[in-house]
């Protein structure tokens, strides 16, 4: 989906090529060929058209029944053919039958007003270009053609990927960020990404895997929308949950980015107070920390614009939310999460409320 939403070119041209591989070469020539049946004459390449309009004409000069003629030739231009097979014939005898021929289908005019297909400055005639390699030239052009537009898209879509790449790689932060005990990390982050989300898109949720240069597992993160006002279709969305997921981590660390309308009531946030340990005003160039036992996570807001609606408070809910996502990985070895000791930490949470109560 994010492939999708990211390079719609190349995701349409995917499916344009698949969909002309399925019903050209599956169904049109394996499961439901095309059968010809009851073709006239004139569907014949030139060649058997000569071959029919001679033996018609022999059979003509034989027995001079001119309905037979006119059964044969009659409403497929047989004429036409007749007149241009003699003018290909170097048989004089030949010619005049296919003239007779012509003769009996167009009312006695014959071959006359008919031109010959010469070949200039030879005095030979030139074939008649067949029907059938006319219609294949012109598919095998069609096809040449949407080779063509879908190389031209494929390269455009390369050189787009590897600007947006190269700008990503020049906006990677140059200093690294420092852990809560002072560790400092790599400068390098092991994944920077960014994302955007527009109104309108109602199922929007973003999240990538986190893995190390060894292609090893070591978590996720993203962002999904947390909450709306107003109308359920399309959202007005007023708030967005920030996570990361660490693999050597037993909780997943979650916080809220909220408009500048949700921010300040109270209502929202306390509705929103369960979703995450912190609720953020949304504000460019804010950056979200996140961190786990073996990760960190900055997430960068680079862009905001609120939508307008009278119906509805200012700033309210976001018309497109820009964001950029970077990860550090910790350096030492990690022991796996401590799921009891975190159970047990949840008890005793329970426990400590009851007393409350």
């Amino acid at each position: 989906m994010n492939f999708v939403r990211k390079q719609p070119g190349i995701a349409l041209l995917i499916v344009f090529a698949i969909g002309f591989f399925v019903g050209l070469v599956i169904f049109g020539w394996y499961l439901t060929p095309v059968t010809w049946v009851d073709a006239a004459p004139n569907a014949l390449s030139q060649q058997y058209q000569d071959y029919f309009v001679r033996a018609v004409a022999d059979a003509y000069s034989f027995d001079n029944n001119t309905q037979k003629v006119q059964e044969a030739l009659g409403g497929w231009d047989g004429a036409d053919a007749a007149c241009s097979a003699a003018t290909r014939s170097t048989d004089p005898a030949e010619v005049q039958r296919l003239q007779a021929v012509a003769s009996v289908v167009n009312g006695g005019v014959g071959c006359a007003g008919v031109p010959a297909l010469t070949v200039p400055g030879t005095g030979e005639t030139a074939p008649a270009e067949e029907e059938g390699g006319s219609i294949t030239s012109v598919l095998f052009l069609g096809l040449l053609l949407i080779i063509l537009i879908a190389a031209i898209l494929f390269v455009l879509n390369r050189r787009n990927a590897m600007t947006q790449d190269s700008d990503s790689y020049m906006e990677m932060p140059t200093a690294a960020p420092v852990s809560s005990e002072g560790e400092t990390l790599d400068t390098t982050p092991i994944a920077s990404v960014d994302t955007t989300y527009v109104w309108g898109d109602d199922r929007f949720e973003y999240s990538f895997p986190i893995e190390n240069q060894g292609q090893d597992f070591l978590g996720d993160c993203g962002i999904a929308i947390a909450e709306s006002i107003g109308t359920d279709s399309p959202r007005n969305v007023t708030a967005f949950e920030v996570w990361l997921f660490d693999k050597n981590d037993i909780r997943t660390r979650t916080k809220i980015l909220m408009s500048d309308h949700a921010f300040f009531d109270e209502g929202i946030k306390a509705k929103l107070a369960t979703k995450g340990t912190e609720q953020i005003l949304a504000q460019e160039n804010e950056t979200i920390v996140l961190e786990t036992v073996s990760l960190i996570l900055n997430a960068e807001i680079t862009a905001i614009e609120y939508g307008q609606e009278a119906s509805l408070p200012p700033k309210s809910y976001f018309e497109r939310l820009s964001i950029k996502f970077h990860v550090w990985s910790k350096e030492g070895d990690f022991a796996p999460p401590d799921i009891e000791g975190r159970v047990q930490e949840i008890q005793q949470v329970d426990v400590d409320d009851a007393f409350d109560f």
